[in-house]
């Protein structure tokens, strides 16, 4: 391990700067890579990107950055991505700083910013050694995602295209699957939910699998089934839909054969029932059956006492008489037959004998 402290000039290298928005961006003679594959993507917002630029232009000290030394005499930044990138963009004319762009600065201006000095440590460190810092040094600032961490230790040739369909701003994943995922794209959630939908949550387990693949066909190709599964059968979208575990219901059901419009219908009723009070739970209800996936609204403590004042708190089953607390309220007949939660379709039992019934 070696660890060299040097000052570098903002002049120096920002004539090399270069940003293609995807791929790569590089800097410092076209030596230094600035977004490694286990980098995220650039995701300062503005408040912070000026920060960075009013932190230079009074000539205030900025963090120490770190560059790692490749074997062919290039540079990885292991840490500062997102404030180097900040000051690249702004020298380059990408963004103003109250309404004034660099070139609109008075030459002296320019030249202090172009003057400044950044303290770069040149670090020449084995892989285990640069990742391991690498996810010590980001825990401050704009903390990492869980995804963001594992791409820095499976970063290869499966990462890199994987990332081309699920990483990027308007990606493919976004185009088909937005509506369905929660998460940013550019923060690698889309590609961890893609990742834990094909892997069972095993998501490192996948990774390292697949870290040497050239592709990341199966990924893509298993995302885009489940997503045209879920609007072949729920052809009509709702906003509850967005964020439902889709992929279990995928593995589970997508051999089986449904009429669309008559899930449309069940699934309509249940929207305007006011007994569900979780209405996102429909659509794997509608499949399973499984009530718990609902959340059905239970009886009030009114009904309950209304009913056990009316029964003379003797239990309907064994007529047995018990105090209100030693009874619940139950549905005469089941939920799922579609009756309603009220007094009507409701009965006091004790304990005992509600948690015994033949089809609970």
């Amino acid at each position: 391990m070696k660890i060299e402290l040097r000052e570098i000039s903002i002049r120096e290298v920002v004539d090399w700067y270069v940003n293609n928005n995807e791929e790569w961006v590089v800097w410092f003679w076209g030596k230094l890579n600035i977004r490694p594959k286990y980098q995220r993507e650039f995701i300062y917002k503005e408040k912070q990107r000026n920060s960075v630029i009013e932190t230079v232009k009074k000539d205030f000290p900025l963090n120490v950055m770190y560059w790692v030394k490749n074997e062919n005499d290039s540079y990885e930044v292991l840490d500062w991505q997102q404030r180097t990138i900040s000051i690249c963009e702004y020298v380059a004319g990408k963004f103003s700083l109250d309404f004034q762009y660099f070139h609109n600065l008075e030459d002296t201006e320019k030249e202090q910013i172009l003057d400044y000095k950044l303290m770069v440590y040149f670090c020449e460190w084995d892989d285990k050694e640069k990742l391991d810092w690498f996810k010590t040094i980001n825990i401050a600032g704009e903390k990492l995602t869980d995804q963001e961490l594992r791409n820095a230790i499976y970063t290869w040739t499966w990462l890199t295209e994987a990332k081309k369909y699920f990483s990027k701003s308007g990606c493919p994943a976004y185009g088909i699957g937005s509506d369905y995922l929660r998460g940013s794209s550019i923060r690698q959630e889309y590609l961890e939910t893609a990742i834990s939908w094909i892997s069972n949550w095993n998501i490192e387990n996948y990774m390292a699998q697949n870290q040497h693949k050239p592709n990341a066909n199966e990924l893509w190709l298993y995302f885009q089934s489940v997503i045209n599964w879920v609007e072949m059968i729920f052809p009509n979208y709702r906003k509850e839909m967005k964020g439902i575990a889709f992929w279990l219901l995928y593995n589970e059901f997508k051999n089986k054969e449904y009429d669309s419009n008559k899930l449309e219908e069940e699934i309509s009723v249940l929207m305007q029932d006011e007994d569900v009070t979780k209405k996102w739970g429909i659509y794997e209800y509608i499949l399973t059956w499984k009530e718990k996936f609902l959340n059905i609204r239970a009886f009030t403590d009114k009904n309950k006492r209304e009913l056990f004042e009316k029964q003379k708190g003797i239990c309907t089953k064994c007529e047995n008489k018990f105090e209100l607390n030693e009874m619940e309220a139950d549905h005469i007949t089941p939920w799922h037959e579609w009756w309603k939660t009220n007094t009507k379709n409701c009965q006091m039992l004790c304990k005992n004998c509600n948690r015994t019934k033949s089809w609970k």
